[in-house]
């Protein structure tokens, strides 16, 4: 169930605690109206509706845009209520090319084990942030999230798409740590 974006916080639940959140923009979607913010020390993401955004007096936010939020924990997870502040500064602006400049990330978020891959795209989605890669007819397909495009420099990426790859087993099965478009 979706807040009303338009009431107080104090209306909402009297007993819902008020987060601070400091996060950092995975996306945000006008058209649909709403953008998740992750935090960057782990923890759920706080979704973000356009209506929250325009109380604070912006109409969007482009991925990487450091946001500092208060949020409340609802049912599907936590839901900002207010923006306090906005950093455009940190945002990723892809060029005409679509490529952006990559992030720095610390060391232990990637622990890339084994040489590079060769792969092709089955399909990625950059709503929902995610997608697959495939080494081939027969092979188990290899998740690839959102971050490590952003670490890699690039906005999306098409299916059929060659690509190089550094794989980890993860608690859910293979997923890429590393990334390179082949010619690149």
């Amino acid at each position: 169930m979706l807040m009303d974006p338009h009431a107080e916080a104090g209306d909402l639940m009297e007993s819902a605690e008020i987060i601070d959140v400091h996060g950092i923009v995975k996306w945000f979607d006008g058209l649909k109206g709403y953008g998740f913010i992750s935090q960057p020390g782990g923890g759920d993401d706080v979704l973000l509706h356009l209506s929250v955004l325009r109380q604070a007096g912006f109409d969007i936010v482009q991925e990487g845009t450091t946001v500092r939020c208060q949020a409340v924990r609802r049912a599907k997870g936590l839901q900002a209520l207010k923006v306090v502040a906005v950093d455009a500064s940190t945002a990723i602006v892809p060029d005409r090319s679509g490529r952006v400049a990559p992030r720095a990330v610390p060391v232990e978020q990637v622990l890339a084990q084994g040489d590079l891959q060769t792969a092709i795209v089955k399909w990625f989605n950059r709503i929902r942030g995610y997608g697959f890669i495939s080494r081939g007819e027969g092979t188990q397909d290899i998740f690839v999230h959102m971050e490590t495009l952003r670490r890699a420099g690039l906005a999306e990426l098409h299916p059929g798409q060659p690509v190089r790859v550094r794989i980890v087993e993860g608690n859910k099965g293979p997923q890429v740590t590393d990334l390179l478009i082949e010619g690149d």
